[in-house]
């Protein structure tokens, strides 16, 4: 008799850690739900480098970002314009499209991480193409929708060439006034009637450096 009434007790035990087992397994298999933002960076640095530089956001986007880091001690995470950077300027749309795509991609799936647009070089004319142009033409397919602008805290260039005609394409940017800065160095060439090539080359740390205060206080 007391092996009989063994025999049920140890089947329930072992039907229960069955079904223990069952469950935890279900939970390893299923899977988890991830709420949008759980990967959103506090800040967004989206870069386009100069021409010639290797894909990401290049030396000076790259110092951006670090002094950016360091001053403001938060999750600052960078986003590489995806174009050519090389001598068909013409391509230069090829990065606005990409840079105005990835800010309203962010604007819907991180609505509460603050976006940077910079460009140093060719960029800054990818970032202006960006900023200044509200309609499509010229290769510039996506123009940016001012609600996803509203996502743009502040805008950093650096060795801009509408420099030479005075700033036109970033004045024409009312969508960002005041969040704009627009830093040419003495003497280069690129971006004033300088003559200078090592001042194109010369951006950091100290004009980086300059313009992660200026961005720091936007974000």
């Amino acid at each position: 008799m007391r092996l009989a009434a063994i025999y049920p007790r140890a089947q329930r035990i072992a039907n229960m850690t069955a079904a223990a087992f069952l469950a935890a397994a279900a939970l390893l298999i299923a899977p988890v739900p991830t709420a949008w933002g759980a990967s959103c960076p506090d800040v967004e640095v989206v870069f386009a480098r100069g021409t010639g530089e290797p894909a990401g956001v290049g030396r000076v986007g790259g110092a951006l970002v670090s002094a950016l880091r360091q001053q403001t001690h938060r999750n600052v995470g960078a986003y590489g314009v995806n174009y050519p950077a090389n001598k068909d300027f013409l391509a230069a749309t090829d990065g606005a499209n990409d840079a105005s795509t990835h800010v309203q991609q962010m604007a819907n799936n991180c609505p509460d991480t603050k976006l940077v647009l910079g460009g140093y070089s060719q960029g800054a004319a990818v970032i202006d193409i960006v900023t200044a142009a509200p309609i499509s033409g010229l290769g510039f397919r996506d123009p940016l929708p001012a609600e996803a602008a509203d996502h743009v805290a502040a805008v950093a260039l650096f060795g801009n060439p509408s420099g030479r005609a005075g700033g036109l394409l970033t004045a024409l940017s009312p969508d960002f006034g005041g969040k704009i800065i627009d830093l040419c160095n003495q003497g280069d060439p690129v971006c004033s009637g300088g003559t200078q090539w090592t001042a194109h080359l010369g951006y950091v740390p100290g004009m980086t450096n300059e313009a992660a205060s200026f961005v720091a206080g936007k974000v």
